[in-house]
């Protein structure tokens, strides 16, 4: 079985491994999406420590297979599965995998979820419990297509009729969030709530309703990624602290601690290539 130290969204870095990798002709037809389909085909096993990233992941399994999320919560089998975008230290295994994955920015995952961001409680949660029927009817036609490019055309369409009268994130939360990405997490909470008009309290209540994180908390995150990702391509710590702007090298030791559950020497060792 292959080890993977990867993203919340499994496999996509790993076509050179035996995993096949299908993307959608064209793209998602909707802002902030990202879709893909996999399959393992050499068997080789899936063993993925999931990591807070700046998306929320849904994957689908096809047919009757199951992932274990192996978390706090224990150990669960799921069909298929909505990783938030903080969902605390937590490991997928499976065998024989074959799915689909989407990838959702903050904006777009308050659309399409159809539940608060609050709701997935910082977690790796069943779809199921999210979508409902709706999440049985649709892995039962993405199993019965018989190419890649009609499963992904069938969840594009599955997602842009759950688009039609969504509820939209507020101007100034969306904007609060691009800031963030754009600053890669280097931006003070009150530059941040200056530059939206509002105070840092109503900042703070209406960021973390429509995202699911505080403001803070959203800055760590973006942060960690982008020092994950350097991680991951061999920077040294030192290096990755000062570039990706921690006052020093614990304080990126806390930080990757805290959101990954391990330190910074264990999240490097385990990719030998980036997304």
């Amino acid at each position: 079985m292959r080890r993977h130290e990867a993203g919340a969204a499994p496999m996509d870095r790993d076509a050179e491994y035996g995993w096949e990798v299908a993307h959608p002709l064209g793209g998602a037809s909707l802002d902030g999406v990202r879709m893909a389909g996999f399959r393992d085909r050499m068997a080789a096993g899936l063993d993925l420590r999931v990591l807070p990233q700046p998306a929320v992941i849904v994957v689908i399994e096809l047919g009757d297979n199951t992932v274990t999320v192996e978390s706090a919560r224990g150990h669960q089998p799921m069909r298929s599965l909505v990783a938030s975008l903080s969902p605390g230290p937590a490991r997928i295994r499976g065998e024989r995998v074959e799915c689909v994955e989407v990838r959702l920015s903050p904006r777009a995952a308050h659309a399409l979820l159809g539940v608060s961001p609050r709701e997935l409680d910082g977690s790796v949660t069943a779809l199921e419990d999210v979508w409902g029927r709706h999440e049985r009817r649709l892995r039962e036609q993405l199993t019965d297509a018989t190419t890649w490019q009609e499963r992904l055309a069938l969840m594009d369409a599955f997602l842009t009729r759950r688009a039609a009268g969504a509820p939209s994130m507020s101007p100034e939360v969306a904007a609060a969030w691009e800031t963030i990405v754009t600053r890669r997490g280097r931006i003070r909470v009150g530059d941040l709530a200056a530059s939206c008009g509002w105070s840092r309290k109503r900042l703070w209540s209406r960021f973390s309703a429509q995202i699911g994180l505080t403001p803070k908390r959203a800055a760590m995150l973006v942060r960690f990624d982008h020092a994950a990702r350097a991680l991951r391509a061999g920077e040294s710590a030192g290096n990755v602290a000062l570039a990706c702007g921690y006052a020093d090298q614990p304080h990126l030791h806390r930080d990757v601690l805290a959101l990954a559950g391990c330190t910074p020497g264990a999240l490097a060792g385990g990719a030998t290539s980036t997304d």
